[in-house]
């Protein structure tokens, strides 16, 4: 077998021809670990295919793969991922057109089953969500539906998940971010919920002066019976008191009636005497009587007098000072000028 020299030009080095296979099969070892060694990141996970067909899952770090046979086939991200769905058009159950967006929020669970149970995923989970959002909003009315926007957001969250099962995917949460019902809609529900709002107010001022007066009411009733009970015990303590005093007097009258009837003449007198000043005090403090007339003697009321005078020595002792009776005022007697009714007014 003859000998290959190879001469490099600086150091005039030799190599044979099993350097050259060593250099080699250290190269193919080389590029068989670099083919074989696989890296895999954290929150996704490589599916290993062997002639292309789906053998084991790889998790993350560092994995080895038999080069030239095995292959990765798909790389899935298993983090939630949020899926916008655009804007489209509803017709509700009472024909109202209205516009709603959402989001969508899924987590691959079965690496396996989503790539290769559905072509192009997103996409999928996309359309699905947009169809069963018409479908759920289309089945309620526009009252309802702007009222009970989380009744909404779990009846698509159960029937998408439910419909994107099979894929090994699951829907966490699929929200509505927004309704939009037609500008003449929003101005009538505007003017709806203003009414609304004054009927209120008209109501709850009702009540209040209804409250008002039946308050006003009852503190006039409270006011009448105390007024009553008042009245009441002062007519109680005005008969008690008229009762006492016709007590006090038929006592009086008793002890009179049996003086006299033991022959005491100062008792009668004394009783006499008493009633005629009464009466002689209520004449005089009459409001109507301005001039009294009495074609009576004086010497009269004076000997009245005089019995209850004998009466207080009789009832004191003989020691005690008769009451003294006042000299009668001489006066002169004016002298009234006669006039005429017929003669003219003098003139001085």
């Amino acid at each position: 077998m003859p000998k290959c020299f190879f001469k490099t030009p600086s150091k005039g080095v030799s190599m044979t021809g099993f350097d050259i296979l060593v250099i080699a099969l250290v190269g193919f070892v080389v590029l068989v670990l670099i083919a074989g060694i696989k890296t895999v990141p954290q929150g996704y996970r490589y599916t290993v295919e062997r002639f292309g067909r789906y053998t084991r899952t790889l998790e993350p770090g560092l994995n080895l793969i038999t080069p030239f046979v095995e292959t990765i086939g798909a790389k899935m991200n298993v983090m939630e991922q949020v899926l916008n769905v655009p804007t489209q058009e509803v017709i509700t159950k009472d024909n109202a057109s209205v516009t709603a967006d959402a989001v969508t929020f899924f987590q691959v669970l079965n690496v396996a089953q989503a790539a290769y149970q559905v072509k192009n995923l997103e996409n999928a989970i996309l359309n699905l969500t947009m169809t069963n959002i018409r479908s759920v909003m289309g089945s309620m009315e526009l009252d309802e539906l702007l009222s009970n926007r989380d009744a909404i957001n779990d009846r698509l969250l159960h029937v998408v998940d439910d419909a994107v099962s099979p894929w090994g995917i699951k829907v966490t949460r699929v929200e509505i971010k927004d309704i939009q019902p037609p500008k003449d809609l929003v101005d009538a529900m505007a003017r709806q919920m203003k009414a609304e709002r004054e009927k209120r107010a008209q109501v709850l001022e009702a009540e209040g002066q209804r409250n008002a007066q039946i308050l006003k009411a009852e503190g006039a009733k409270q006011a009448a019976i105390l007024q009553a009970e008042g009245k009441r015990e002062a007519a109680y303590r005005e008969a008690e008191a008229r009762e006492r005093l016709a007590a006090a007097e038929a006592q009086a009258t008793k002890l009179v009636s049996e003086a006299i009837a033991a022959g005491d003449v100062n008792a009668i007198n004394y009783f006499v005497a008493q009633k005629y000043t009464e009466a002689m005090s209520a004449i005089g403090t009459a409001s109507n009587a301005k001039v009294v007339l009495m074609p009576m003697e004086a010497s009269s009321l004076i000997g009245t007098l005089g019995g209850i005078g004998a009466i207080a020595r009789d009832v004191f002792g003989p020691d005690a000072t008769p009451p003294r009776t006042p000299a009668p005022r001489t006066t002169a007697p004016r002298s009234t000028p006669s006039v005429s009714p017929f003669s003219p007014p003098s003139q001085e």
